[in-house]
């Protein structure tokens, strides 16, 4: 029978952002792979440890018992490790009851031409390499940072937080800024063009399918009033008014439903996202992430002109 992945949701997942790889990685720079082999194979039976996207995976493949015959939710590991060093990473999957079944090895090669057979909407890695190539092929793709993070096991809700410009739309506005540095000329803009809908960014296609998600779980709650949605999507842009009238047309043009709106306007994003908790959160700008990395699991999108710039700067 073949299988029709066009209609889930369907994440690319490295296997050093589902778990936590830095002993075995250690062994294979400082050792060689001869000695990782062996420690893979010493080691199979014993699970990893939980890296900063597993508490984000869990929940996100727990969606799947809203429609258990026919899964929202496709997670499909993409592996540099060979099927034989791999087995490890299957069985720790089997252990935490993560609904994944499928997989690719690859032996030490890059994952990303296979992004487009499998339909994947957000491949999520701690490689930057293959982060960066990915977004620069146009592959929705985000690099999951080191973070020392704790997840709740009675906390049943799956909150995700985006940034706005750079990740859900394109850069078009940013490039304003960044062109000119003048806060007033981006207002501008969008105010000119408050009725015209931002062009698409690299995680447009993720938060859609997030949003149909949502709109199961909305018919869930009129069937049954004692319901509790899972899902819970919100922005955290430093956007503030008069810029804000754009984005919230666009997202309601596109059909995308946001929980909450945070509109800062430079205030420090980790200040509002250490109260809300989301379990991933995506901005295009790794500075904005570096305390927001310590406390939640944080991604970087590096795409358009902000990161071109750094790029440039470490020439």
């Amino acid at each position: 029978m073949a299988y029709d992945l066009t209609k889930r949701l369907v994440i690319g997942l490295a296997s050093s952002a589902l778990f936590d790889l830095e002993e075995s990685d250690k062994i294979f720079r400082e050792q060689g792979e001869t000695k990782y082999r062996e420690f893979q194979r010493e080691h199979e039976s014993v699970p990893l440890n939980t890296g900063v996207a597993f508490p984000f995976i869990k929940r996100l493949l727990s969606l799947n018992a809203l429609s258990p015959h026919d899964p929202l939710v496709e997670v499909i590991l993409l592996s540099r490790n060979d099927p034989d060093t791999g087995l490890r990473v299957m069985k720790s999957i089997e252990y935490y009851g993560l609904s994944m079944t499928r997989a690719v090895f690859l032996q030490g090669s890059s994952p990303l031409k296979y992004i487009p057979a499998f339909d994947i909407e957000l491949f999520l890695s701690a490689n930057n390499d293959d982060v960066t190539q990915a977004i620069k092929e146009k592959y929705p793709a985000g690099k999951v940072l080191k973070g020392n993070i704790q997840d709740d096991p009675i906390d049943t809700e799956l909150r995700i937080a985006f940034d706005f410009d750079g990740v859900i739309i394109d850069d078009e506005s940013e490039c304003i800024y960044q062109s000119t540095h003048n806060i007033d000329d981006f207002h501008m803009n969008e105010t000119i063009k408050k009725n015209i809908i931002h062009n698409p960014g690299p995680l447009s296609k993720f938060i859609k399918r997030l949003a149909d998600i949502q709109k199961i779980e909305h018919q869930c709650k009129e069937n049954d009033k004692n319901y509790k949605s899972i899902l819970k999507t919100a922005i955290v842009t430093a956007r503030n008014a008069p810029s804000h009238e754009r984005a919230i047309n666009t997202l309601r043009e596109l059909g995308i439903e946001i929980n909450e709106a945070f509109f800062l306007g430079g205030i420090e994003k980790s200040k509002v996202l250490e109260i809300m908790k989301p379990h991933i959160f995506f901005d295009d700008q790794e500075l904005h992430l570096e305390k927001c990395s310590k406390i939640l699991p944080s991604v970087h999108i590096p795409f358009g002109i902000t990161n071109q710039n750094v790029e440039k700067n470490e020439f």
